[in-house]
């Protein structure tokens, strides 16, 4: 005869799996937010920054996600010809990768 399974038991671990995830996810938020120097924003311009990077089109959001592959690579960016602007990002003035917020755009 089988051993009957220990429902209970097994959602408990489950559960106890899960916050470990959504801990640890949101332990690498904030290193990359202290990586890329988005710490350096005030609260509300990174809550506003990320909030228009949610709200994006699909061409910024594979462009943002070309250069965030990049920056896990270790890569600089190339000086390029193109200007911050004409790519959506902020200024490369310290070859630190720019924050969600330069590369929201303006109005």
């Amino acid at each position: 005869m089988r051993k009957p399974r220990d429902y209970d038991a097994e959602l408990k671990a489950l559960g106890d799996k899960a916050r470990q995830l959504k801990s640890r996810k949101q332990s690498q938020l904030g290193e990359l937010v202290m990586a890329t120097g988005a710490d350096e924003l005030t609260i509300e311009e990174l809550a506003g920054a990320l909030l228009d990077a949610a709200a994006a089109e699909r061409p910024a959001r594979e462009a943002w996600r070309k250069r965030g592959a990049a920056f896990f690579r270790g890569e600089r960016e190339d000086a390029g010809s193109r200007t911050s602007r004409e790519q959506g990002g902020a200024a490369k003035d310290d070859g630190r990768a720019p924050s969600a917020a330069g590369e929201a755009g303006a109005p």
